[in-house]
């Protein structure tokens, strides 16, 4: 089954800015890179384009781009033409579609240099980032349940969001709430219990869509890493997922152990 220019496209610009997806959608069925490789650069796409500028102005019409083919899919109109924007068309209902823009709404955070208002807040940007994103690509691909789908897609997000850290603070961000060995310390402890709670329910999760989770597990080591060394999270000292995955990625996608 081969790949148009676009899909080509699409997986050629997520093994370049989230090589963790990337893997994770290469050791998922053929059938299914054709909806994640779509979902995971339109992610890339919204993810980048508040960084893209120093004008906010302009990183809010770059996002709003990006919320407007959303609208167009979501409204069944025609989706202009793109190489990202055209087989996510062809991938995504219009009610996931609803998702992604709800998703590229919350991306607004990011262009500005406010704090997070307090722990719901923090918690909504990552069920609205991380957890829309898993759980569109999740149910795209097979039957499975929301709850689980959001505690690990949490985790996840929260693992790479501790990862991100020092650059988010170079650039003048406020990353964290508490910014405290605790308080970093308990983030991460809350976030590999969500895994864990997800992790028991994985039975909730049919096959086909547990190939939309197979980046999940290297969270767990960057969470567990958080935890006893808090510190290295601001000084980027916590280790990179990306080798420690590349040994346990075939053992998941063979056993669909997430």
């Amino acid at each position: 089954m081969s790949f148009d220019a676009d899909l080509n496209a699409c997986a050629a610009l997520v093994e370049r800015a989230d090589p963790l997806r990337f893997r994770a959608a290469m050791a998922a069925p053929v059938a299914a890179r054709r909806v994640l490789f779509p979902l995971y650069a339109f992610n890339v796409e919204v993810a980048r384009a508040p960084w893209v500028t120093q004008e906010p102005m302009i990183a809010e019409m770059r996002l709003q781009w990006w919320r407007d083919v959303s609208e167009e899919i979501a409204e069944g109109r025609a989706v202009r033409r793109h190489e990202v924007a055209t087989p996510l068309a062809q991938a995504i209902t219009p009610q996931d579609a609803a998702l992604l823009d709800e998703l590229a709404a919350a991306r607004r955070w990011d262009i500005y240099k406010d704090a997070f208002e307090d722990e719901a807040h923090f918690a909504r940007y990552m069920d609205q980032t991380a957890g829309n994103l898993t759980w569109v690509a999740a149910r795209s691909l097979g039957p499975a349940d929301e709850t689980t789908v959001r505690d690990a897609a949490y985790a996840a997000g929260v693992a790479a969001w501790l990862l991100a850290i020092p650059e988010l603070e170079a650039r003048g961000r406020v990353p964290l709430l508490d910014g405290t060995a605790t308080g970093v310390a308990v983030l991460a402890r809350e976030a590999l219990g969500r895994l864990t709670k997800a992790r028991q329910n994985r039975s909730r999760i049919s096959r086909a869509a547990r190939g939309a989770l197979f980046h999940i597990g290297a969270a767990e080591a960057v969470l567990k890493q958080a935890i006893a060394q808090p510190v290295a999270v601001v000084d980027g000292a916590l280790s990179d997922p990306l080798e420690r995955d590349r040994m346990w990625l075939p053992l998941r996608a063979l056993t669909g152990r997430w």
